[in-house]
């Protein structure tokens, strides 16, 4: 007599993986602008120029050029004049002197903060609240 095999079945089990959305909370945020002034100061500069009339009156062949000597720029102002001849004769001469001041200054600007603030909603409606 001959034995039957015994059969053995082999069974195996597989997974599988899926996701969904599932809404957990919200989120809702807010911003705020603060408006505050703030001192801010700069360094202004000006110059001023005098003019004083030097009388000359002191005969020359040719016109003599404007020329600078130390601050002050000196422009020739000159006349013909008949005389049997005529002749060049510097009349004045413009002394023209530049001053430089600076001063500082103070004054109030305006500049714009913005915050958040966020609110989170779970599912329970329990709210929390987080600051940006």
């Amino acid at each position: 007599m001959q034995a039957h095999p015994k059969t053995l079945q082999v069974v195996a089990e597989t997974a599988t993986v899926s996701t969904r959305d599932v809404v957990t909370g919200k989120v809702r945020v807010e911003t705020r602008t603060e408006i505050h002034d703030e001192f801010v100061s700069a360094a202004v500069r000006s110059e001023n120029v005098t003019v004083e009339r030097v009388s000359v009156n002191r005969e020359v062949d040719v016109v003599p050029t404007i020329r600078t000597e130390g601050d002050v720029t000196i422009v020739p102002v000159v006349e013909e004049v008949i005389v049997v001849e005529k002749r060049l004769i510097v009349r004045e001469e413009l002394h023209i002197r530049r001053t430089v001041s600076s001063e500082i200054i103070e004054t109030s600007v305006p500049l714009r903060k913005q915050s958040a603030t966020i609110h989170r909603v779970d599912d329970l409606d329990h709210a929390t609240e987080e600051e940006v």
